[in-house]
């Protein structure tokens, strides 16, 4: 049997397992099994904590994201709060500020005094190599040709890749219709998590996301960093502003080169099931 928690950031919902002695092992049918919301657990991502592997000074642990798909991906931001959120609770570790190893590299937790999780993410990539994207240089906006039409997006990896659209009202976006379109596009070669921006005023941003082997979530923290960078870039918005997803609210900082997030992480139960 296997010991597991069930946790969400906003809606994001997460399985997640404490690997430390490393008893476990991914096998995609099982997670994709664990992952239905009929015949399984339910999850968005699988959360895999594991020992830090020693390749970084300080880290406390490391993490491995599984979408609900089986496929694994470089870094979630809601996942990042809810892993905080997991060992702390859990009395692995009595820190409140972390330092975790991920594929994406090193990320700094931090539980505040009101319950939220704040998160260092990292410094936004632009590069097209680095995202990755097929385009031939570095741009603020990009067309996008999907089917018989283009689009306008912006392009940049926070731990993962992220395509941003503005539209003018997010209700009404054809999140279902474009997103698992641009997701698999053939110009990002490892796939990319898609958003849809709805600027309200300068502080504050309407978006709903589609995320690679996902569809769309109730929140995704990433998507929230990427669409306040590019929103930013574009010179409609501050650089300090709320972002308001389907499941709730993100608080998104950017200082021109790292980004950071701000926002609830709950525990929901724990269970066992077969492995």
């Amino acid at each position: 049997m296997t010991a597991f928690s069930k946790m969400h950031g906003l809606g994001n919902d997460f399985m997640v397992i404490n690997n430390l002695d490393r008893h476990w092992q991914p096998v995609t049918d099982q997670i994709v099994a664990w992952a239905d919301r009929h015949r399984g657990i339910g999850f968005d991502q699988l959360l895999v904590i594991e020992p830090a592997t020693g390749s970084a000074a300080g880290a406390d642990f490391s993490y491995r994201i599984f979408n609900a798909d089986g496929g694994e991906v470089e870094q979630c931001g809601n996942g990042l709060r809810c892993f905080a959120r997991f060992v702390f609770d859990q009395g692995l570790t009595r820190n409140t500020a972390l330092c975790v190893e991920t594929v994406a590299g090193l990320y700094y937790p931090k539980l505040l005094d009101n319950g939220d999780v704040e998160v260092d993410m990292g410094e936004a990539q632009f590069a097209p190599e680095q995202i990755p994207f097929m385009a031939t240089a570095e741009l603020l906006e990009y067309p996008l040709q999907v089917d018989d039409e283009s689009f306008t997006i912006g392009a940049v990896a926070i731990g993962n890749p992220h395509a941003v659209l503005l539209v003018d009202d997010v209700d009404r976006a054809p999140v279902n219709k474009l997103g698992p379109l641009i997701s698999k596009h053939p110009d990002f070669p490892n796939g990319v998590n898609v958003g849809f921006m709805q600027v309200v005023n300068r502080q504050q941003i309407r978006l709903r996301v589609f995320e690679r082997g996902v569809g769309e979530t109730l929140a995704c923290g990433t998507g929230a960093c990427a669409a306040a960078i590019i929103a930013n870039r574009w010179g409609l918005t501050d650089r300090k502003i709320a972002i308001e997803l389907r499941g709730g609210r993100l608080q998104i900082e950017w200082d021109g080169t790292t980004v950071r997030m701000a926002g609830p992480a709950t525990h929901v139960y724990d269970g066992t099931i077969e492995s």
